[in-house]
């Protein structure tokens, strides 16, 4: 809401981008020029009464809805927080009062995840929809105050998951009005953060060994409502090493090497499955292994670990390894679902995250990575 010295804030912009209007539209509707519409939305100018009335007219909003004094514009939002994940405090509410905070919403309800601690910086600043200013009477619940009111009310889509193309689907998702929500979680983080109530999407890649499948079995286990799955990808999954593999890994087999280090994913993602069945496998028990207890948060978090020399193998998706000039051991192809629930599946986000799996440009765009293979993005939706 902008606001200049001696002039009143507006709701403009959100009210006429929700009417589907231009500021020449808007401008020409009311009969003034757009340039002269642009200083009033910009808050560069008050407008006359009857101008203000011609506005709401055709917005069909009150004049004091869409025009009034500064001292009235600050507002708060009551939202949920969200504990215990990878961004939110694990404690509570105290500390989160000042921080920086995703705010979005699923459904009828709203969420705050403070962004806090190193998970947050992913080579650049983690996107913040406003502060927390407070803790209510309820217990983990947050006052949120939101940067723009505009972007607190464009459409949001919350997904949990940890594929390093979601900048891809970000991106794509931001030219069609859909403000992208996404939180690094493993695999099964994911499907209980969906469980909750926190997300519209959870991605997956989890294997039943009983059945041999990907998936289906694990949110039937884990989400009580229907889903629908829809395949985003078969990706490479291996073992991440240095450029020009100087520790010549060729499998597990050279994690009983105790010079070897290794960076784990944490317990409950895909990875650290595949690497436990291998390891079983290989009959390596894994308290041999060098730094089976060292984690790291998702695929690009283990490569940049063995990129700055902190491990000398850890495990995850090639394309991880490709983004930081690193070799890849491949051991397995995975399948990662998008879990959907059915009752989002007619919301607007959900229904523009669709339309986009459809497109052929994404699909090259994420293939590029390394390691996918996009050949069943979005065609093959199975039920649970």
């Amino acid at each position: 809401m902008p606001r200049y010295a001696h002039h009143l804030e507006n709701d403009l912009k959100r009210v006429r981008i929700a009417a589907g209007l231009t500021q020449h539209q808007l401008a020409t509707s009311v009969g003034i020029s757009r340039q002269a519409y642009a200083s009033l939305e910009y808050g560069r100018a008050n407008p006359s009464t009857e101008v203000a009335l011609r506005l709401a007219r055709e917005l069909r909003r009150t004049v004091d809805s869409l025009f009034f004094l500064p001292e009235q514009s600050q507002f708060a939002v009551e939202a949920e927080l969200v504990v215990g994940s990878a961004f939110g405090p694990a404690d509570g509410a105290d500390d989160s009062v000042g921080q920086r905070t995703r705010v979005f919403r699923v459904g009828h309800r709203t969420f705050a995840r403070p962004l806090s601690g190193a998970e947050n910086f992913w080579h650049t600043v983690v996107p913040a929809e406003g502060l927390v200013l407070s803790e209510t009477s309820s217990a983990h619940r947050v006052a949120v105050q939101p940067f723009d009111s505009a972007e607190f009310d464009s459409p949001t889509l919350s997904m949990l998951g940890c594929d390093p193309a979601v900048g891809l689907i970000e991106a794509a998702l931001s030219k069609r009005g859909v403000n992208l929500v996404a939180s690094d979680e493993s695999s099964r983080s994911a499907l209980l953060g969906l469980a909750r109530g926190e997300a519209h999407v959870a991605g997956c890649h989890l294997l039943d060994d009983s059945t041999g499948s990907y998936n289906s079995s694990w949110v039937e286990q884990l989400v009580p409502f229907p889903c629908t799955l829809v395949t985003f990808a078969t990706w490479q999954q291996g073992l991440i090493v240095a450029h020009g593999n100087p520790k010549n890994v060729i499998g597990v087999s050279n994690l009983a090497d105790p010079d070897l280090r290794l960076i784990n994913r944490q317990v409950g993602s895909g990875s650290r499955a595949l690497l436990d069945r291998t390891l079983a496998a290989a009959g390596l028990p894994s308290e041999v292994v060098n730094g089976y207890q060292r984690e790291e948060r998702g695929h690009l978090a283990v490569a940049l670990a063995v990129a700055s020399d902190f491990a000398d193998v850890g495990i995850g998706v090639k394309a991880a390894a490709v983004a930081m000039g690193l070799d890849f051991v491949a051991m397995e192809e995975e399948r990662y679902d998008l879990v959907i629930p059915h009752h989002f599946l007619s919301d607007e986000p959900v229904q523009a995250l669709l339309d986009l799996l459809r497109h052929p440009v994404l699909h090259r765009k994420v293939e590029s990575l390394g390691g996918y293979d996009t050949s069943n993005m979005g065609l093959q939706p199975s039920f649970t």
